[in-house]
């Protein structure tokens, strides 16, 4: 090994050195496997260790630079949350439902990950099903957030999150239906992006929310996340909802300035659902961003409160669709000695789905009963319109919408399991940006009594290019997303 630190090496600077000779794929694969070891007990970031496939993985990737025959990512070790389906991996989506399942196929994400040459360590914890904003749901246990272990990383790509935040890999998949992507890159201080709906390919990545769902890098840096994205998107004729545009190179977008750009500050995000110390902070990112010559104007986004219902609605109501296929009978959790028909069917799924699963699932099909759709989620559906809307507008005079990712910081394990409410309260201000299909990034923008927390960064669809480029500008002026977490004794 060089001096390169593992804790906080950049897939960018990992890539130049697997490029210059100065460390080998196998060599660099073989310490994080090492990392994994030491600090992931504590974390429980990683349910899933690939060891025998991430080290073949590795020595094919060194034999194909030794050739020339490498791709962007040739030799990069990656952690897959673990909703996208993996050949010869068990994808379990944290839940018992699925804790033995092996996949056949591969998820279009991973396909085109190892075309580019990243090497697959293993999966990452989540919340079960994707459903949660703390990674307290999976079946395998909580996740720990690296900076406070008593605090959650957030979710439901929690485990993606902490893994990067720990240095247990340089990069992660994660999935963002109503902000499980940005709010734990906030509340682990990392960058997270979900790009537009549609950029991304949803084939194999196991179903929440079809309407909402879409894949996303998670990273140290913006131009990590910049990399990762360039080998992600594209057209997939495997799925009818990934949106034939042209797929840019964004590691070049993040070239030029951001002089004159309008980033518009919505009132909404700025009221008394926002920490005060948070807002602070926040402000403070974008003075650095005026700084580079942005123009900061002032925005409505009158229905965001409205977000949470309306997603609360809807998303249940697909969850409850897309999960009836978890029935006891072709794949999944059976429960043992069935009478019949009927307790095959209540047993295997009482007992294989959590408490937060089934909460949602009752939900959604109260609200796609023929007694309350047209009051529940016909009305959602409505207001989804609405908030679309709200969105356009608000980019008539403006280029960019920024502010908070989360309203708080980590809040401790536990804090909100007795208060569903207060758990939905988290995704506040992402929520929305799904309902709407746009692009959003988190960015660290500071500390907090040494806990990180992240601006968001919204554009217009298929704007992946500005997005990116406004949050690299950011990180060149700051230092937040080189700060790491000290993870040990200390946080016994």
């Amino acid at each position: 090994m060089n001096s390169l630190d593992l804790s906080s090496a950049t897939a960018a600077q990992l890539i130049s050195a697997l490029r210059a000779g100065t460390i080998s794929s196998l060599e660099l694969t073989q310490a994080y496997l090492q990392r994994i070891e030491k600090f992931n007990p504590a974390v429980n970031a990683v349910v899933t260790i690939d060891h025998e496939g991430a080290l073949a993985s590795a020595a094919a990737a060194d034999q194909a630079r030794a050739k020339g025959a490498e791709g962007p990512l040739t030799g990069v070790p990656l952690l897959h949350k673990d909703i996208f389906c993996t050949a010869g991996i068990r994808t379990t989506c944290a839940s018992k439902m699925l804790a033995n399942f092996e996949p056949p196929y591969s998820a279009t994400v991973v396909e085109k990950l190892n075309a580019a040459g990243v090497v697959t360590l293993g999966k990452t914890n989540m919340d079960e099903f994707a459903m949660g904003s703390s990674n307290e749901t999976s079946y395998f246990g909580p996740s720990f957030n690296p900076w406070d272990l008593k605090r959650v990383p957030g979710g439901s790509s929690g485990g993606s999150a902490a893994a990067v935040a720990a240095g247990l890999a340089p990069l992660s998949t994660g999935t963002d239906t109503g902000g499980s992507i940005r709010q734990p890159a906030s509340l682990c201080g990392i960058t997270g992006f979900k790009p537009t709906y549609g950029r991304i390919s949803r084939f194999g990545i196991i179903a929440f929310a079809s309407s909402l769902d879409q894949a996303g890098p998670m990273t140290r840096t913006v131009e990590d996340a910049a990399l990762m994205l360039s080998a992600m998107c594209g057209l997939d004729a495997n799925d009818s909802t990934s949106a034939d545009v042209p797929v840019p190179n964004f590691h070049t977008a993040l070239n030029g300035d951001i002089k004159g750009l309008r980033i518009g500050l919505p009132k909404e995000y700025f009221s008394d659902m926002l920490n005060a110390d948070v807002a602070t902070s926040i402000h403070a990112a974008l003075k650095e961003l005026e700084a580079e010559g942005a123009i900061l104007v002032d925005v409505d986004l009158p229905h965001t409160r409205q977000g949470i219902a309306t997603y609360y609605v809807i998303a249940p109501a697909e969850a409850s669709a897309n999960l009836a296929r978890y029935d006891g009978v072709r794949f999944g959790h059976r429960c043992d000695n069935p009478t019949d028909l009927m307790d095959l069917y209540a047993r295997s799924r009482s007992e294989g789905f959590g408490d937060e699963v089934q909460r949602r699932i009752l939900v959604g099909t109260y609200a796609l009963s023929a007694g309350f759709y047209d009051a529940y989620f016909k009305k959602a559906q409505q207001v989804r319109r609405i908030i679309s809307e709200d969105f356009k507008k608000a980019f008539e005079v403006c280029d960019l919408i920024a502010g908070p990712s989360a309203p708080n910081v980590a809040f401790p394990v536990g804090a909100k399991n007795d208060d569903p409410i207060a758990m939905y309260m988290e995704d506040v201000y992402t929520l929305s940006v799904n309902l709407a299909g746009l692009p959003g990034l988190s960015v660290p923008a500071g500390l907090i009594n040494d806990l990180p927390i992240g601006l968001q960064l919204i554009g217009r669809p298929f704007d992946e290019e500005t997005v990116l480029r406004a949050g690299h500008r950011l990180q060149l002026r700051t230092d937040h997303h080189l700060k790491t977490p000290q993870i040990g004794a200390d946080q016994s």
